[in-house]
């Protein structure tokens, strides 16, 4: 029998404004600020997984080349510590967006995209990070008849081009829980605790002599001399090259200031479930799942048997505004239980314990871009819309290519050597962005793209997370 639903009130009774997977006594303690001058022949700006990747890179490349990273807040306070933890090979943002901007070359993406994750995977093995690393699957669900169609398409097309991909009937899907109409998984998907991996990549990186700087806001980029100087609240460094993982941070250098947009996805984390609810929710095979809708919701289970429940909305605050006020959103929050309740009826009493929000880069193409400034001394890697937990590392790879001046397998592809369109100047972006929010909404409750969502469609333009 369904679970008696206890009113909201209830159910966010003992609910914490703050990260679940931060929330960790394991957490190492923030390092010392940047006061004063520093020298580096590399410089990295962001402590995320896109610059914890590229200093661990870029010392494993060059072992007597020295590299510094400074970090505005702690490393992993921003996406890289909040996501959901999931581990897809894409370097894409999926399949299906990979195909319809770059069909020749798909293969050849995918196949960098599986080789990528196998090398973080060997990574976390070799610098022993304890990240709960596991190949658990990603599975994809239908509700609509729509979206069955769509997601059938998809299984076929990637099937087509040799992934491990399962097509899941009724009767399978309603083993983890839930009713419907169909789903596929995709077998060679990771998960994993998204803050314990950038605990261990940033314990790495000081184990490889990466000098890191906590708390250390960068201003300005500009050149000096021969080299490259950033200005620091308190501080400078110069160097010869600089790499920016900076997420949805503030753009440091023009290309990346139009062509990203922040939006914040919203997530909750339960308590963890009792052995009735577990027995009752029959979900136990360790898989992620996500919705194949326009406004979908990914789920996921940790080790301690709580619940991940975020997505759905994807809110863009006018003038690309951002900060810690727009973290808890009681609205969304409460959507988002609403949702849960009626997708597992079954545990529709589960209390949520955790709360948060995290700010995501999302561009026009839905995936990462690629570039350099300042006669190549700059590289940056951004726009990742998600899927980044795996896809960081290559972006990492790249910006190290771009700086040396290489040609590589990954310089060579079109992904990588082109741009997304720009976003409008306000106040046209803002009114963009909620019209097609609105559609995507109406999307998903109809199972119908409109003529708005077409019309994106057809010139490559959206708004994703």
């Amino acid at each position: 029998m369904p679970a008696q639903a206890r009113d909201d009130d209830d159910l966010f009774a003992h609910v914490r404004n703050e990260v679940y997977w931060l929330d960790d006594e394991d957490r190492p303690d923030p390092l010392p600020a940047l006061m004063g001058e520093d020298r580096a022949d590399l410089l990295v700006v962001g402590g995320g997984y896109t610059g914890l990747w590229t200093a661990l890179l870029a010392r494993e490349r060059h072992p007597d080349r020295s590299v510094i990273l400074v970090e505005g807040y702690r490393c992993g306070d921003g996406a890289s510590g909040r996501n959901g933890g999931f581990m897809n090979p894409s370097l894409t943002h999926g399949f299906d967006n990979g195909l319809a901007r770059w069909p020749e070359e798909i293969d050849e993406l995918d196949r960098q995209g599986a080789q990528n994750l196998r090398e973080i995977e060997a990574a976390i093995r070799r610098y022993d990070i304890d990240c709960d690393f596991s190949w658990g699957g990603e599975v994809s669900v239908a509700e609509t008849e729509a979206d069955l169609e769509g997601l059938r398409e998809t299984y076929e097309e990637m099937a087509a081009h040799g992934h491990d991909v399962r097509w899941l009937g009724p009767d399978e899907i309603a083993a983890r829980g839930a009713h419907f109409l169909g789903g596929m998984m995709q077998v060679d998907s990771a998960l994993v605790d998204p803050a314990r991996l950038v605990f261990g990549l940033r314990r790495a990186c000081l184990e490889l002599g990466v000098r890191i700087y906590e708390n250390t806001w960068v201003n300005e980029i500009k050149e000096h001399g021969a080299g490259i100087r950033a200005v620091t609240d308190q501080g400078l460094v110069d160097a010869d090259r600089i790499a920016l993982g900076t997420n949805a941070a503030s753009a440091l250098v023009r290309p990346i200031k139009s062509r990203v947009v922040p939006v914040y996805d919203y997530v909750l984390m339960s308590e963890p479930l009792t052995d009735e609810q577990y027995d009752a929710l029959g979900w136990k095979d360790g898989s992620g799942l996500s919705d194949a809708s326009s406004m979908f919701v990914y789920y996921r289970m940790t080790p301690d048997r709580r619940i991940l429940w975020g997505g759905y909305d994807a809110v863009y605050f006018f003038g690309n505004t951002t900060g810690p006020e727009y973290e808890f959103r009681t609205d969304v929050h409460e959507r988002l239980a609403e949702l849960f309740r009626r997708r597992f009826p079954q545990v529709a009493d589960l209390r949520w314990e955790y709360r948060w929000a995290g700010v995501i880069d999302t561009c026009s193409r839905f995936t990462a871009f690629y570039g350099t400034t300042h006669g190549g001394k700059v590289a940056y890697a951004v726009g990742y819309t998600g899927l980044g937990v795996a896809s960081t590392r290559f972006g990492a790879n790249v910006m190290l290519d771009l700086l040396a001046g290489e040609q590589t397998e990954r310089t060579r592809l079109r992904m990588v050597q082109e741009k997304p369109i720009r976003f409008p100047p306000e106040p046209l972006k803002w009114i963009g962005i909620t019209v097609t929010r609105r559609a995507m909404e109406k999307a998903t409750r109809t199972g119908k793209r409109g003529p708005w969502l077409r019309m994106m469609d057809a010139v490559g333009l959206g708004f994703d997370s």
